[in-house]
């Protein structure tokens, strides 16, 4: 499934949730942003590295990104100085690095007109291992610059020092000593991390939702693939309560339908596998394969209910948003965890007892999921 069909199948969403009551339509497009932006908008990480450290770029994008795969070819990325490169990662996804270290005064201008045409999400300070304080303090002011300018601060863009070996992880750095005296480093610091692969559960979580599934799909990060598969299950259980509990007896069935086969095929791309509707399809037909005959009793009760004003539109939606979460759930363990399919059909039968709020009832977006608490 390309983007040009969940665009076509979001298109019909929003035509069909046109049609029900004001009340209802602001929450449920609430709910369909962020996974607009997750698979429509969807474009590669853009990172800026900044530092004394001499690493080259390519050895520095393995470190961190390309942990079991070949390292990423020089010809194909490096295509000019303090510009965005394009720096292709396994078979999943690629990256977009800006190198900003030694950037002179006329290099900086340079710099800033490439981060107003794409701005940064993220600026890496890798420092010196040996003793590189005039350097490192140059560069620190370098950062400065970037982050007070429009092009830097306006994306939001956080900052991670990164240490070049784990005997300094425990030591106060001069960067860290900068940071306390700078309002704009103590803002956008997020911590302090070593070089290595590691540090990507901590990118997916603090990356922009357009940015956030590209990433998972280069990390192989399993409890930052969770998060995100989560908000998806989330958002569209909420979407499927809200439109079942509308009074429309059979019209809302295929719009359902649809949303939990491009959720399935939501999580499968997030996994690292291409989204397909058709084995979407296969594996919720296999999930069903001991309840089939329960699940079409369940929706032709719940279809039949909705001829009954009032709680009968209640319980139709808390049926359509609880067996959205359960087949949801099932996709997660199965997909990205690895379960086997009893696994995920147990799943299955002990998520869909779970209650689905409607969107109005939530208290925070959906979009905060991958936040910590």
């Amino acid at each position: 499934m390309n983007n040009s069909v969940f665009l076509h199948i979001v298109e019909r969403l929003e035509g069909f949730i046109g049609k029900l009551p004001d009340s209802i339509q602001k929450p449920i497009l609430s709910e369909l942003t962020p996974l607009k932006e997750l698979f429509l908008q969807q474009r590669p990480p853009r990172f800026v590295l900044i530092g004394s450290h001499p690493i080259p770029l390519l050895e520095f994008a393995a470190r961190i990104f390309a942990e079991g795969m070949p390292e990423p070819s020089s010809h194909e990325t490096l295509t000019g100085l303090f510009r965005w490169q394009k720096i292709t990662l396994g078979h999943h996804g690629s990256i977009q690095l800006l190198d900003a270290r030694g950037a002179d005064e006329a290099a900086l201008a340079l710099i800033r007109d490439e981060l107003e045409t794409r701005g940064a999400d993220l600026f890496f300070f890798l420092a010196a291992e040996r003793d590189a304080k005039v350097a490192t303090r140059k560069e620190i002011e370098r950062l400065e610059t970037l982050l007070t300018s429009k092009s830097g601060l306006g994306t939001g863009a956080k900052v991670i020092e990164l240490l070049a070996n784990e005997s300094a992880a425990n030591a106060a750095t001069l960067f860290q000593e900068s940071a306390a005296n700078s309002p704009a480093l103590r803002a956008s610091l997020i911590g302090s991390y070593s070089l290595g692969p590691a540090v990507r559960r901590t990118l997916a979580s603090q990356l922009p939702n357009e940015a956030r599934v590209e990433m998972v799909r280069i990390g192989g990060d399993r409890e930052a693939k969770l998060q995100i598969a989560e908000l998806l299950v989330k958002s569209t259980s909420a979407i499927c309560a809200a439109i079942g509990a509308q009074p429309i007896p059979l019209a809302d069935l295929p719009i359902l339908t649809t949303l939990q086969l491009v959720m399935v095929s939501g999580i499968m791309y997030i996994s690292g596998r291409e989204r397909s509707m058709r084995a979407a399809t296969e594996f919720i037909g296999a999930l069903g394969a001991n309840v089939g005959l329960g699940m079409i009793l369940r929706e032709g009760t719940r279809a039949a209910l909705k001829f009954f004003p009032g709680w009968g539109n209640v319980v139709c939606g808390m049926v359509a948003g609880a067996g959205t979460f359960a087949i949801g759930r099932a996709a997660s363990v199965y997909f990205i965890e690895g379960a086997t399919l009893r696994d995920a059909r147990r799943t299955f039968l002990q998520s869909k007892k779970k209650r689905v709020p409607l969107p109005a009832e939530q208290k925070k977006a959906l979009c905060d999921v991958g936040a910590k608490p």
